[in-house]
């Protein structure tokens, strides 16, 4: 009993030890963002990195994303003749929740990952010790251009998913289920809101700053030579992904809860 315990209060520990570390890494990321120099040269290659070349993995999720969920529910409504619901239910999933939270995963795969292999070889050849001699705060070298990119990038990514998901769905709807295409769209128009498009913008910023802060400090704290560089890429997407998934409960219900 008394080892179960013990076991149990060290995974707490660890976990508190973990969670104040990236907070502070978070904090330390904020003050930098308004101390020069800023880099833009760096900033605009991690949006490139982060962004532009994790385009098509997010285009192919998003239509595909699209054009199932609009075969899925037109059987569903269909068993009360209310096919017209079709668009406006893709629209209103893919702009709320789809879009965002499947972007910051795909991304935290393609991009989180990578952040965090790269940081964390960084580490274990001691290159970020000779930033450090060289009087360069590795923080605003390399944490500060991925945390504002991504911030900046996914929900860029997350208004791609919606758009790629939507004509999806309407190719589906109007040209394999036969719905009426006018209705398709003027029911989406007419049901989606203003709301439901910065409100899953604003998840997706969310997470985006998840993935870089998480990347980063997991490869800031790499240790182990190659295999170390390893753990610290998986536990990121790992991370990552489940902070995704739990956050995006707790945002909802704080932008839509009654």
């Amino acid at each position: 009993m008394v080892d179960i315990l013990e076991r149990v209060f060290r995974r707490f520990e660890l976990f508190a030890e973990e969670l104040g570390g990236i907070v502070y890494l978070f904090i330390e990321t904020l003050v930098w963002m308004v101390r020069p120099p800023f880099r833009l040269t760096v900033i605009l290659k991690q949006m490139e990195f982060i962004g532009v070349q994790s385009g098509f993995i997010v285009f192919l999720t998003g239509i595909f994303t699209g054009m199932v969920f609009a075969l899925q529910t037109s059987y569903a409504f269909r068993l009360f003749a209310a096919e017209n619901l079709v668009g406006p239910s893709v629209a209103l999933a893919l702009s709320r929740e789809l879009a965002p939270v499947l972007t910051g995963l795909m991304v935290t795969g393609r991009a989180g990952s990578a952040i965090a292999a790269e940081l964390g070889t960084m580490k274990v050849t001691e290159q970020i010790d000779a930033l450090y001699s060289m009087a360069i705060s590795p923080v605003q070298y390399l944490v500060f251009p991925r945390v504002i990119s991504a911030v900046i990038m996914v929900p860029l990514l997350a208004v791609l998913f919606q758009f790629v998901g939507f004509w999806g769905s309407y190719f589906v709807g109007v040209y394999l289920l036969d719905l009426n295409s006018y209705r398709f769209i003027q029911d989406t128009v007419y049901a989606l809101e203003l709301k439901d498009v910065y409100t899953g913008l604003v998840k997706a910023a969310f997470f985006g700053l998840t993935i870089a802060v998480v990347g980063c400090y997991k490869g800031f704290y790499a240790e182990g030579g190659a295999e170390g560089v390893g753990k610290a890429a998986t536990h990121s997407v790992v991370i990552s992904s489940v902070t995704i998934l739990v956050s995006d409960y707790f945002l909802t219900a704080l932008m839509f809860g009654r």
